[in-house]
């Protein structure tokens, strides 16, 4: 019995003395095979043979919530095309402008231009800037290439004339030589009229009519007799006449100088602006409210015809039905005719109608607006209650009114126009 319990007490301490040897055995391996591992990395890695303990690349897998973007392998090539020819005098670069307005240089420095040809897509933008001070910014020059104006300046005509006082006849000679910037329709004849008013009373005298062109040639003379000297009270009128063939005459301009001036302008050639005539004092037949407006990319003109007022009340007593008929002319030659519908038993009539005409920007310099205000007295009886124009060759509201429209494109610009017989 004491030989069995010793037996089993030496085979139970032997067990446990053999495992707590495999576990020091074992600590003792992994020890050594963790120095060996840290020897190698010191080593160099190309001496270093893969094994599959030992992988010779190493990989690290990182664990991440965000989606993976892939990354671009290839990168976008330059595009390159030809530079573009500088047109204007001055051209300033973007950058220097900047840093010429007290911006901060670009720490890179002057970048270098490409090849000559040639001018990649990155490079900075060029703006044109034109100087007031160039010589070709004239900021009061129309342009009627296009039909629109560039400025809210009017071109009138131009004559160009010279005199002579003769003392020893009393006699005042004026030269008419020449006039242009004149715009007129084909066919039209013209001369230049002059009027000398004194004490002793009127005296007029005119040059033979000519076919007018933009540039229109006479060199005659025009001869007053004054007895008393050219030092008295008194005026000289020039103006240039206009018909067409239907024997209508236009006034086209005047200018006028005093007696006294005649020694000071004597032998000497002078052009002068004609000035649009003094419309004449006469009562106006009414009014007309019409709004205007050009648009340059459909070449259409629109006119709307809104209202009349002040419509004289002798010529309504039997009946009131009023219109409006509009003419588009270009010079002398009728384009298109409308007319607007009929409002009847209203003294200040309201037509709210819009026409719309079609008109090349080139022409609008030479084309005009008629309109008449009508009245069907009776049946296929119609009666002229006023008129009014509008164009270059107008005067007053009817000029002023088309130089706003050509100065300010698709804009609606409306006005008041009095009526004449």
């Amino acid at each position: 019995m004491i030989f069995t319990t010793a037996a089993v007490l030496g085979a139970t301490l032997g067990t446990a003395s053999g495992i707590l040897t495999l576990c020091g055995l074992s600590l003792i391996c992994r020890s050594c095979k963790k120095g060996k591992l840290e020897s190698g990395e010191d080593a160099d890695p190309e001496k270093a043979k893969p094994s599959v303990l030992h992988s010779s690349e190493q990989f690290s897998v990182e664990k991440s919530t965000e989606p993976i973007q892939p990354r671009t392998l290839l990168k976008f090539p330059k595009i390159y095309k030809p530079k573009p020819s500088v047109t204007s005098s001055e051209v300033i670069s973007y950058p220097d402008h900047a840093s010429e307005k007290g911006g901060e240089p670009s720490p890179e420095g002057p970048s270098t231009e490409p090849d000559a040809g040639n001018q990649a897509t990155d490079s900075s933008d060029t703006f044109t800037i034109l100087r007031q001070d160039s010589k070709d910014f004239t900021p009061c020059a129309r342009d009627l290439t296009n039909g629109m104006t560039a400025s809210s300046s009017i071109l009138h005509p131009k004559l160009h004339f010279s005199l002579t006082y003769y003392t020893d006849q009393n006699e005042l000679h004026i030269t008419v030589i020449e006039a242009e910037h004149l715009c007129v329709g084909s066919g039209c004849e013209g001369y230049v009229a002059g009027v000398l008013t004194f004490a002793a009373g009127q005296r007029e005298a005119q040059t033979s009519s000519r076919r007018l062109t933009s540039h229109t040639r006479w060199e005659e003379g025009l001869v007053f007799s004054l007895p008393g000297g050219y030092e008295v009270e008194g005026e000289v009128a020039l103006s240039l006449h206009s018909c067409d063939r239907f024997s209508q005459n236009t006034n086209l301009g005047v200018m006028r100088f005093k007696l006294v001036d005649v020694g000071m302008m004597s032998n000497a050639d002078c052009w002068v602006d004609l000035q649009p005539p003094k419309q004449q004092d006469v009562q106006s037949a009414g009014e007309l409210l019409l709004s205007i407006s050009y648009l340059p990319a459909a070449n259409r003109l629109g006119v709307v015809v809104m209202k009349a007022r002040g419509l004289q009340s002798d010529k309504l007593k039997d009946s009131i039905d009023l219109s409006v008929k509009l003419a588009l002319k270009h010079q002398t030659t009728k384009l298109k005719k409308k007319q607007t519908r009929r409002v009847k038993h209203k003294m200040n009539p309201v037509w709210n109608e819009m026409m719309m005409l079609e008109v090349p920007r080139e022409l609008l310099s030479k084309s005009s607006l008629d309109l008449e205000v009508l009245n069907q007295a009776g049946p296929g009886e119609q009666e002229s209650l006023g008129r009014c124009q509008l164009g270059l060759q107008a005067s007053n509201t009817g000029l002023q009114h088309w130089q706003q429209m050509l100065d300010n494109p698709r804009k609606q610009i409306a006005m008041w126009h009095p009526l004449y017989d």
